[in-house]
């Protein structure tokens, strides 16, 4: 049997003198294996993912005790750690080589200053000394097998959540490590985004790499896998083939997701629309492109090719659940934040209320529209969960409405128990898990009582206990006549929650 590419035993890891995250945890990856880490938000699969990739050890601020041990051309390096001052020092750039990482934060991964795709992938390959032909044929290599062979002049900027996501992983696995870690993998992809996914790990596994993947959701990419940990609490409750573990009583009892979003509610009921009831959220006729990198670019200069958006319409009525779904890059983001105010479109009108918006400033529209972006720390800033979420209600507390103070923490309070993080009211948003922090998004679109709400991938990194806690809130704000736009690749949830799905290809929604 061969040695382990990467074995790591975690006595116990923690930050600075906080209690211990993980304990009691050992793992082995021999090369070419395939596991799948699987855990609910906050069991500690995230916190595992970076204490093996070094990402966790490096900055100083964690206390590791245990061992990491890397196998690598017939040598081993093995590191101890008794979270002392002592402990060796892991020089993240070294160990990256060898262990690569996708978090589930993909933008993390990568460096925010390259011009296009194509220097993004190169960057770890110039700072190793990569022959140039060596590195452009590496480069082109990754880019296509995670879909992007025609992307490699794009600004990295310009690309979709998910194109963002094919990207990291493309970052990753264009150096050839011999262990690729991916958390979360399949989130904001498409069908196809996830399908060659699955052949990238094929491909990996053949030449000798061990691959693991941490994740909330039993999907079909987590069952590829020979072998499954579930994590409870920060250590290992289970293990073993993946049928022995699903079988057990404590997956039962986890927060896992058994295959994608399930139908965790009953649908919703027929929706019935009030009969002379106008339009809450509108775009008619709308166009937009994004500029090209160095080119200024008017409505009259808009080539068909080049439009996102291409006359695109869409109306929502009150009370009423659209899901918007298509491929990566197809629109989806695009559209919402058209609604919210924040971009202007170059033909067309986005109407709120009946209203045109492109000349009110986004802070306004966002009186009535509420916005829970693809990415949660986008919009989280504050040092509470409660602080976070009464934020949005100062200007209320000015408003006609007048709010006292105890008013709107009152309010706040509702919607952190609606999305069930009222025990975490005084936490630091940036200490929630990343499901939590989504939820936490959702509470600050929810508390102002939107009459239009607009949630971009709601369901992207959420447990089983998440998800359920996103139906029932949103269904409530829909019960209580908010127009809800919401997109989507969960595309069986879509058809059990929405009451209209439309498919956005080619600039243009389509009924499905």
């Amino acid at each position: 049997m061969s040695a382990p590419a990467l074995a790591a035993h975690v006595r116990s890891f923690a930050y600075d003198d906080g209690a211990p995250l993980l304990h009691d945890v050992r793992l082995e990856l021999v090369p070419g294996s395939f596991t799948t880490v699987l855990g609910a938000s906050g069991s500690g699969k995230s916190m595992l993912a970076k204490v093996l990739a070094g990402w966790a050890v490096a900055g100083g601020h964690g206390r590791l005790d245990g061992a990491l041990e890397l196998s690598r051309s017939g040598a081993r390096e093995r590191l101890e750690f008794r979270g002392s001052p002592e402990d060796p020092r892991l020089r993240l750039g070294a160990w990256g080589q060898h262990v690569a990482f996708v978090p589930q934060r993909a933008a993390e991964l990568l460096t925010g200053a390259a011009a296009t795709v194509g220097e993004e992938l190169a960057f770890a390959l110039e700072q190793r000394g990569t022959p140039r032909a060596e590195m452009l044929a590496q480069v082109d290599s990754a880019a296509r097998a995670v879909g992007l062979g025609e992307f490699l002049a794009r600004d990295p900027g310009r690309l979709s959540g998910g194109e963002q996501r094919r990207l990291a992983i493309a970052c990753a696995i264009v150096g050839r490590p011999d262990v690729v870690l991916l958390d979360e993998p399949t989130a904001s992809l498409d069908a196809d985004g996830a399908d060659a996914l699955a052949q990238v790990l094929d491909a990996l596994r053949a030449v000798g790499t061990a691959v693991v993947v941490f994740t909330a959701t039993a999907d079909a990419l987590a069952r590829g896998a020979s072998r499954w940990l579930l994590l409870e609490g920060g250590t290992v409750v289970a293990e073993g083939a993946p049928p022995e573990v699903e079988a057990g009583a404590a997956f039962a009892a986890s927060g896992v997701l058994r295959e994608g979003p399930p139908f965790l509610q009953a649908a919703r009921g027929a929706y019935r629309r009030v009969e002379g009831s106008a339009p809450v959220a509108e775009l008619d006729r709308v166009t937009f492109a994004y500029p090209s990198a160095g080119a200024g670019l008017g409505a009259g200069s808009l080539r068909p090719g080049s439009r996102v958006l291409d006359e695109a319409s869409l109306a929502v009525f009150p009370g009423e659940l659209v899901a918007l779904t298509g491929p990566n890059g197809a629109g989806k983001s695009t559209s919402l934040r058209h609604l919210a105010g924040l971009l202007r479109p170059h033909g067309g009108q986005v109407r709120i209320g009946g209203r045109d918006i492109l000349r009110e400033p986004a802070g306004r529209v966002a009186a009535t529209v509420g916005t829970l972006f693809q990415e949660p720390r986008d919009q989280l800033f504050e040092r509470t969960a409660l602080r976070e979420v009464a934020f949005g209600l100062t200007g209320l507390r000015r408003g006609p409405l007048r709010l006292t103070r105890d008013e709107a923490r009152e309010r706040a309070l509702e919607a952190l128990d609606a999305v069930g993080l009222a025990r975490q009211a005084d936490t630091h948003p940036y200490e929630l898990s990343m499901s939590e922090q989504r939820l936490l998004a959702l509470a600050t679109a929810l508390v102002r009582r939107p009459r239009v709400l607009l949630l971009d991938e709601p369901t992207v990194g959420l447990d089983r206990f998440g998800l359920g806690r996103l139906e029932t809130a949103v269904r409530l704000a829909a019960d209580g006549g908010a127009a809800v736009v919401l997109s989507t690749h969960a595309l069986s949830w879509a058809r059990r929650q929405a009451d209209r799905r439309l498919g956005l290809a080619r600039g243009r929604f389509q009924e499905l």
